[in-house]
């Protein structure tokens, strides 16, 4: 394990930023520039209707899908007020100290990275190999459905190669050098901890059956049960863990420790969390046109969480929040049982 040694007494905690002072950043700034480029840029290229097969939001049109993303996006930022006054009176856990000095932590930034995207890579051709859909961090079918067959076989092979490469390897590597609250893996204050689970997870399953009324709750007693069960063990394996393990326990302490600003480390949590879906089943690069459209709606849906779930490391120094408040049971659970109801055949 890594002891670092300072010259003066850390401080009690990160730099607090108000509204004003985040609206005055940089980094904040071309993050709003850019979601509206994206806005236009869909207005521009997509005509009237998307290239994408999306089953479960067939019926909306590219302007419908736009205020889909602006809506979700106001919540996310309704939801980080929200966590900040939960975590107002706690001290701040200073993520960047747990990470090592600047070099090394540039270092390991860069091999993160790269290894995230050779990750991808062999993902797209073991799985292509196999006549399966690319592995990215969630399987063909996912929050949008899909027309395309999705095996028992490919679901398992997905969730072990995810858990293995982003999860299992990378914490064996840091675990050796770094300690547990080091690597966000420990709570320094667990009754906050499930204050703030329990609210944020309770707000989002709200918003979840109210917005998208999940056919979860049409599913027969014994499918429910057995599907939940599926989709929790199976989503847990390969999106929840290694998400957490690959970005929000290992890369969020070292963005910090290399920008020095929590915007800036937010926005860089959601761009990763982002980057990791680009395999997703139902993104179409087949011209120019499609791309862009693709990456477009690649940030309009996961670019928000991805922050949120930063602010949640951020605020509360503990990795595990954002699994239990914000990612296991809602949405993946709560919104992805009749997938794999439909995926296993359960009667």
């Amino acid at each position: 394990m890594m002891v670092l040694s300072r010259t003066t007494d850390p401080p009690p905690g990160p730099p607090r930023y108000g509204p004003g002072t985040l609206l005055h950043r940089r980094s904040v700034q071309l993050t709003a520039v850019g979601w509206l480029a994206g806005n236009l840029a869909v207005l521009a290229v997509a005509g009237d209707v998307l290239p994408f097969d999306w089953p479960a939001a067939a019926a909306r049109t590219p302007v419908g899908h736009l205020m889909d993303a602006n809506l979700a996006l106001a919540e996310v930022l309704l939801l980080t007020v929200l966590t900040y006054w939960l975590t107002r009176g706690r001290r701040l856990p200073d993520l960047a100290d747990r990470a090592p000095e600047r070099s090394v932590a540039a270092r390991e930034t860069l091999f993160l990275l790269a290894y995230g995207a050779a990750g991808l890579a062999l993902g797209f051709v073991l799985a292509r190999l196999a006549g399966w859909h690319p592995f990215g961090l969630h399987l063909a079918g996912t929050i949008y459905g899909t027309h395309d067959h999705v095996s028992p076989a490919e679901s398992i092979a997905w969730a072990t190669y995810n858990l293995v490469v982003y999860a299992v390897v990378p914490l064996l590597f840091f675990r050796r050098r770094y300690s547990a609250e080091a690597l966000n893996l420990r709570s320094s204050n667990r009754r906050a901890d499930a204050t703030l689970i329990g609210v944020v997870l309770l707000i989002e399953s709200l918003v979840q059956i109210a917005v998208l009324a999940p056919e979860t709750f049409d599913l027969a007693p014994g499918q429910l049960v057995l599907g939940a069960t599926l989709t929790f063990t199976l989503y847990l394996a390969g999106a929840v863990l290694p998400a957490m393990i690959f970005i929000y326990a290992i890369l969020v302490p070292r963005f910090l420790r290399l920008t020095g600003s929590t915007a800036a480390t937010v926005i860089l949590g959601g761009l990763t969390y982002t980057a990791l879906h680009v395999w997703d089943a139902w993104t179409v690069f087949t011209s120019p046109g499609n791309a862009a459209l693709s990456v477009v709606f690649l940030l309009f849906t996961y670019f928000a969480p991805g922050m949120f779930k930063t602010v949640l490391t951020v605020r509360t120094g503990n990795a595990w929040v954002h699994v239990w408040a914000y990612h296991a049971l809602a949405p993946h659970t709560l919104i992805d049982a009749p997938h794999m109801v439909h995926v296993f055949d359960l009667r």
